[in-house]
């Protein structure tokens, strides 16, 4: 055999060799990127502009696993979804729909089954690295007791959201009856006295509403702030946790929140609130609000007004509603509810279905929505279409910063963005140099409507006394018991709560009063306190 013969050989063979070693490469690329998240009535995540412009981006195919907006619904499908063993490569959620817990994430971490993405950042998603290590809040959020990022949390920096007790308020009423806004719980008494009696809405019936509130959003907080803080903002953030001089509390175990419901328990007992307000969902109450006719609600316990009727209505009521400044109790208690507007758990989660390339696809996707470019394609869809630059005369939220795009109304039948979806990483700056019309009760500048209400309670907010329930790392031993504990000291708070505002149980009576706090010993109270304060001492 000839040397140019052998040298052919040995060249093919080695070619061989190097396509076989090339072949589990080749297997590794992302063709398809299989994708767990949640939709509204309106949305096709398929269809999405944004879907179409990461396929082309990332040279992958992105298909869904839909559920809805409802978040019972939503985590009953998440948990099938689990349970099936048919895992998405990845879970893309909305958090206040529904999301991944930190205990979850970390039992779901031990397990295998979803895959911790602090190596992912690191090597092939510089913006998320990059913002993380610039947001240490937001590090913190994301990161697990063992230093483990086993999903990653939305950062949504939304000013109004941090401030959700809130009471909004009919000014049209207040000016026919010619009132003031209330500035203490004896005057907010005598608003909705009025509001009952003297036919603000002028239709000859007694039909008014004086106050409401829904499940969603709960009535209580803002009440209570005028006699203890109350730092129940939301349902995500139910906790009732305070701390004083170091120590955590429950708050609900104070005289200050017997105070509070004795006050709001006599507004209930004179028909001042709605009888509906404690079991009726937002829809409900919102029914209410947008009841044909004259308007028929006096005020509701909201975050902002679009919850208690549909902003542009052609009778114009959804101007009629402005926020009322926090209440001065008796003893000069003048609180508002701070929370974190970002939760934590995880809403982008990995799956050990996922193959590495899978991963990798999936990481960069994300890094991408980090950006301000594909935040804004990925929230609000194309440019020209959900959203545009600033121009001439245009003004930023925050007036003090530059103007940077803002939103357009999408056309009927035009497929947007992903919507909240895509808030990963939505700061203070990306929000606040949006522009927003510097006409507050025009729909353009709702965003500053509710921006110059939210300046009402920012500030108020007792520092020292805020329990960061949001940054609070419980060991994986303890997640269990803390889970359960809570749950029913929480349920038993909210339920007792409920039966002493509406007279099921006599607030003036001290035996009932001692028998809640006996319940809540019963329960466990000092255990669950004694987990809560060795986790608040190692922050």
């Amino acid at each position: 055999m000839s040397v140019r013969v052998v040298a052919a050989l040995t060249a093919g063979f080695l070619a061989l060799a190097a396509c076989s070693a090339e072949e589990p490469k080749q297997e590794q690329k992302a063709g398809t990127i299989r994708i767990f998240a949640q939709q509204n009535a309106d949305q096709h995540l398929s269809k999405s502009p944004f879907t179409k412009r990461l396929q082309q981006k990332l040279g992958v195919t992105l298909t869904f696993e839909t559920t809805t907006w409802d978040s019972a619904s939503a985590k009953e499908k998440r948990q099938i979804s689990l349970a099936s063993g048919d895992l998405p490569d990845v879970y893309v959620l909305i958090p206040w729909v529904d999301g991944f817990t930190q205990s979850e994430l970390i039992r779901l971490g031990k397990q295998g089954v979803v895959v911790p993405l602090n190596d992912l950042i690191d090597k092939h998603a510089p913006n998320v690295k990059k913002t993380l290590d610039s947001i240490p809040d937001f590090k913190r959020l994301a990161t697990a007791p063992d230093g483990k990022i086993y999903g990653m949390p939305q950062w949504n920096d939304c000013f109004h959201c941090s401030y959700a007790a809130k009471l909004w308020m009919n000014s049209a009423w207040l000016k026919k009856l010619g009132l003031k806004q209330p500035t203490t719980p004896d005057e907010l008494r005598e608003v909705l006295q009025a509001f009952k009696t003297k036919d603000p809405n002028g239709n000859g019936k007694a039909d008014e509403i004086p106050m409401s509130a829904s499940t969603a959003n709960p009535l209580l907080p803002y009440l209570m702030n005028a006699f203890i803080y109350d730092p129940q903002g939301s349902p995500d953030y139910g906790s009732t946790l305070a701390v004083n001089a170091g120590k955590v509390q429950l708050q609900p175990m104070q005289p200050g929140w017997r105070e509070g419901l004795r006050y709001i328990a006599g507004l209930y007992k004179d028909g001042l609130i709605d009888q509906a307000a404690f079991t009726q969902n937002g829809d409900a109450m919102k029914a209410k609000g947008d009841k044909a006719g004259a308007s028929i609600v006096g005020s509701a316990t909201v975050m902002h007004p679009a919850q208690l009727v549909t902003i542009g209505q052609k009778d114009r009521r959804d101007r009629d509603y402005d926020a009322v400044a926090p209440l001065t109790g008796p003893s000069g208690t003048q609180y508002a509810t701070y929370t974190l507007p970002s939760l934590p758990g995880g809403t982008f989660v990995l799956t050990s279905k996922a193959s590495e390339a899978t991963q990798i696809a999936a990481i960069k996707m994300l890094d991408y929505i980090f950006t301000e470019e594909g935040h804004r394609y990925g929230e609000f869809g194309e440019e020209g279409v959900g959203w545009e630059k600033a121009g001439p005369g245009d003004v930023a939220l925050d007036e003090s910063l530059k103007p940077s795009f803002k939103t357009l109304t999408q056309p009927e039948g035009v497929e947007g963005g992903w919507g909240p979806a895509a808030q990963y990483n939505s700061t203070k700056e990306f929000r606040n140099a949006q522009v927003a019309s510097t006409h507050i009760y025009d729909q353009a500048g709702y965003e500053r409507r509710l921006f110059k209400a939210t300046e009402l309670y920012a500030g108020k907010e007792p520092k020292d006394q805020i329990f960061p329930v949001w940054h609070i790392k419980i060991a994986p031993e303890q997640a269990g018991e803390l889970a359960t504990l809570q749950t029913n000291i929480d349920n038993y708070v909210n339920q007792s709560s409920l039966q002493f505002v509406t007279g099921q149980k006599n607030i003036n009576d001290d035996a009932a009063w001692q028998a809640f706090l006996d319940g809540l010993n019963g329960l466990g109270v000092t255990r669950y306190l004694q987990i809560q304060q060795k986790a608040y001492d190692a922050l």
